[in-house]
């Protein structure tokens, strides 16, 4: 299991971008695999990662996740081989539905046939990445173009699908790249994330799905300190039906019972965990509360990550 960082609490704490930037190249100058962003309203994620990784030279960005209903997918397509073209081929796109709540409250649009209209996204999305020509016509989606001018050397980005219930896993597994998770612990990796992303795998023919997994992390002499800052800051996702089932099958009350929280050895066994259940990289987000919880936690991940 490899490690990468999420940056995405930088994001939700509107930090400027140029301390995104120095967080993301000094994640690269500790030697870690990926560094993802989450989209929310502001800063466009893509476009971030466009002006930050050109700063860079080894590290993958990752979109953890753009929600679909508001941008086209060809457009989608074009942004995202835009960025791959800038960062040499170093971009994973991870897209997603978003909930009901944000869909119809924040974009004003409705979450009809969610499952049905990511078939349909990507029926457009993958090949105008792929082959850059589209003919596809849906009741949600629709694209048609013989090609828009990509050039040849323009790598297309590997798609992750942001998925936990049943029909997206199938969709993940049998279609792209594997799957980029929030707040799933290893008990559900395990048992649902992992069995359904293979068994879609392997029914078409496709390699082994990857299983992207990020929660929140805090090497910490204070536990029920950090314990309860996560618990009020993520409070939110116990009102949002997918993630109260994932949390169901952990056994855990909210996001901090699935967080990594306690001393370095503990945490170390929470890491071992998800390399157990089948994670490939889990992409950490750094929850300390001060400077010395910062560095003791940077410097369990970058040990992990160089381990194994």
């Amino acid at each position: 299991m490899r490690i990468g960082i999420n940056g995405s609490s930088l994001i939700a704490l509107a930090s400027p971008l140029e301390e995104v930037a120095a967080h993301a190249a000094e994640a690269e100058r500790d030697g870690f695999a990926h560094y993802w962003m989450a989209q929310l309203l502001w800063p466009d994620a893509l476009t971030a990662i466009a002006a930050i990784g050109a700063r860079t030279t080894t590290i993958r960005f990752g979109t953890a996740v753009v929600p679909t209903w508001p941008r086209h997918p060809l457009m989608l397509a074009a942004q995202a081989l835009t960025v791959s073209h800038v960062l040499g081929g170093r971009l994973t796109l991870g897209i997603g539905l978003a909930h009901a709540t944000t869909v119809q409250d924040t974009f004003g649009m409705p979450f009809d046939s969610p499952a049905e209209h990511m078939a349909e996204y990507l029926d457009v999305l993958l090949p105008a990445m792929e082959v850059h020509a589209v003919d596809a016509r849906g009741e949600h989606w629709s694209g048609h173009t013989d090609g828009f001018g990509v050039p040849p050397e323009v790598e297309a980005p590997s798609v992750v699908l942001a998925a936990m219930g049943p029909r997206m896993l199938e969709l993940a597994g049998s279609r792209t790249d594997g799957s980029v998770l929030w707040l799933s612990g290893p008990r559900t990796i395990e048992t649902r994330i992992r069995p359904a992303l293979h068994a879609a795998a392997q029914k078409v023919g496709r390699p082994e799905p990857q299983v992207v997994a990020s929660v929140p992390v805090c090497v910490t002499e204070d536990r029920d300190k950090v314990h309860d800052m996560v618990a009020t800051v993520l409070a939110g996702y116990n009102e949002l039906p997918s993630y109260r089932s994932v949390m169901d099958t952990e056994h855990a009350d909210g996001p901090a019972d699935v967080s990594l929280i306690g001393s370095e050895a503990e945490v170390r066994a929470g890491l071992e965990s998800f390399a157990s259940a089948g994670t490939t990289e889990f992409s950490a987000l750094e929850f300390p509360s001060d400077d010395h919880e910062a560095a003791a936690t940077r410097s369990l991940l970058r040990e992990f990550d160089r381990a194994g």
